[in-house]
């Protein structure tokens, strides 16, 4: 049987609504015996609504209003703030690559959407700089020292200066003064790293410490990871913030007696991570190793140089410990501001006879800057004769005791060497009596001047970097930007820059040896000689091949992101 019909609900009457333009006039109340009827009210006009206008289209007829749109995303996910901590900071402080690469990462790393600092000392009146009116107290040294922060913005990176009585005119020689003195500077520099976020305005807005990563440089800054730990995290502070310590030079560490620790005002339950028994030293505080165990990630400055770390000889004690730490080591190679070191655009060769040059004008190029060398340093003006060069420290590490051997057999090879370095006075001695001896054919430049270094890059034919140890080294990748060909000894970071040249395959970039002797160093030299004077068609296509790496900072910053995303995520 069917089911039954649903029964309808009763139909509703519908009252009509009275037209909008005739207001209703409200129910008076009624009269009250003995109290006057007030007077009726005026009707009330209705509310006209303002009229909408259309959106306008091609056709002429309206169209819905759009939709709001999503907010748009960051570009890049991983964006953090990062502080850069430096003792220098090149263009105005610099002994050596440190000071290049705390000018250059920072900005590559700032073009990855990330908000960099970087916070060095105010070790002169910098004119970039401006007085941010904030000062901060921290104990160190038995009582409490003063800072003042200044603060210019370039390039997309906010520069923080540490001003303080200690590092005032020091712009001469930073690491000058005794070793508690260069320590207490250090340990200051890292406290005031520390709380540079919260208190300095940078565009109106402190950084705070949301995603915040402080990027520390060798044993200068190593005190940083270990006064974030145990003055700030132990304490509810800057919780979620982290610390990568980058290996530039695993030599100087910051040793001193374990006394040293008092002037830090560190609990003492932390001083024996400061605590190495060196065979050779005896038991005394490092303050580099401290740096390492507190760090959540290391950087060596080359995958060749992470290697050396966890040997005898590149470890310098420590090799124990970078084994240890292996699982949180990388190693990264520096890379080349190209707005400043690269031939087509370089300032430095725009006058005095020298020319801007790149791969079209190549060969030409370096013939004029090679004939403007020779010219402005009084050498005889050859252009078939090889021009090499050196530019460095003058000191055990960067092998010039090797060149010192080598020098005659060079002389007998009918070339012209410059030199430019200052360092141990026996080695400046030997550039002076090389020169004295040789006057048409060396140069020795003793002290340092960037558009020497510059012009002498450009200039020559070879450059030597005979170096010891070398971490990364940033010459060779300056000659290599110029077509300038390095002959190095392969280790460190040289070994990972420099493939050797090799005739049959149209491969490589310079002249490697093995060890580090004048014998090496001869027979690599030779060889690039002979590829110079008989081969000229394959040293230009090898030049070529140099010229065309990308040895931008951009590569090096990417991975360096790599890094510090996975020090934000360890605990």
């Amino acid at each position: 049987a069917a089911p039954p019909a649903p029964v309808a609900p009763p139909r509703m009457p519908v009252v009509p609504t009275p037209p909008s333009a005739v207001p209703v006039a409200p129910m008076a109340p009624p009269p009250v015996p003995g109290v006057p009827t007030p007077p009726a009210a005026a009707p009330v006009a209705p509310v006209t609504p303002m009229p909408v206008a259309p959106t306008a289209t091609l056709s002429g007829t309206a169209a819905p209003a759009a939709p709001l749109a999503p907010a748009e995303p960051p570009k890049n996910l991983n964006a953090m703030n990062i502080i850069f901590v430096s003792s220098e900071c090149a263009p105005w402080s610099k002994t050596g690559g440190l000071g290049d690469v705390a000018g250059a990462l920072p900005q590559g790393l700032s073009k990855r959407d990330h908000r960099v600092m970087v916070v060095t000392p105010r070790y002169s009146d910098y004119a970039e700089a401006e007085d941010t009116g904030v000062l901060a107290r921290f104990p160190l040294a038995g009582g409490e020292m003063e800072v003042r922060y200044f603060h210019g913005y370039i390039n997309g990176v906010d520069y923080v200066f540490v001003d303080s009585p200690v590092f005032s005119n020091l712009s001469d020689n930073i690491y000058s003064g005794g070793r508690e003195d260069v320590m207490m500077r250090n340990a200051l520099l890292c406290r005031a790293a520390i709380e540079a976020p919260w208190l300095v305005p940078c565009g109106g807005v402190p950084y705070g410490d949301n995603r915040l990563m402080f990027l520390c440089n060798d044993w200068h800054t190593a005190l940083l990871p270990v006064f974030l730990q145990e003055c700030y995290r132990e304490y509810g502070k800057l919780e979620y913030a982290r610390s990568t310590m980058i290996l530039h030079n695993m030599a100087y560490q910051g040793r001193g007696p374990m006394t040293d620790l008092n002037m830090f005002h560190l609990p003492e339950h932390c001083h024996v991570r400061f605590c190495l028994d060196d065979p050779v030293g005896g038991i005394h505080m490092n303050i580099l190793m401290a740096g390492i165990r507190y760090s959540q990630r290391l950087v060596a400055v080359s995958p060749g140089y992470a290697w050396e770390c966890k040997t005898q000889e590149g470890g310098w004690g420590l090799d124990e410990e970078m084994r240890e730490a292996e699982w949180k080591l990388a190693g990264i190679v520096n890379g080349v501001n190209t707005e400043e070191w690269s031939p087509d655009v370089d300032p430095c060769l725009k006058s005095d006879g020298y020319t801007n040059y790149w791969l079209d004008d190549l060969k030409e190029g370096k013939a004029k800057n090679k004939l403007a060398l020779q010219k402005e340093l009084g050498l005889p003006e050859r252009a078939d004769v090889p021009l090499v060069g050196f530019i460095g420290r003058l000191d055990y590490q960067k092998g010039v005791d090797v060149i010192e051997e080598t020098l005659p057999w060079m002389m007998g090879q009918d070339v012209q060497l410059v030199m430019l370095g200052s360092g141990r006075e026996d080695l400046e001695a030997f550039l002076r009596r090389a020169e004295q001896d040789n006057s048409d054919r060396v140069r020795g430049w003793v002290g340092f001047s960037v558009k020497t270094a510059h012009r002498i890059t450009a200039g020559c034919d070879m450059l030597l970097m005979p170096s010891r140890f070398e971490p990364c080294g940033l010459n060779q990748l300056y000659a290599m930007r110029y077509g300038t060909a390095p002959v190095v000894h392969a280790v460190g970071g040289l070994r990972d820059t420099v493939p050797p040249f090799n005739p049959f395959e149209d491969t490589g970039y310079g002249w490697t040896f093995d060890r580090c002797e004048a014998s090496g160093l001869k027979e690599a030299m030779g060889n690039a000689l002979e590829t110079y004077r008989n081969h000229p068609d394959s040293f230009e296509k090898m030049q070529r091949r140099m010229m065309t790496q990308d040895m931008s900072w951009d590569n090096a910053a990417e991975m360096y992101e790599g890094v510090l995303v996975d020090a934000l995520n360890q605990w």
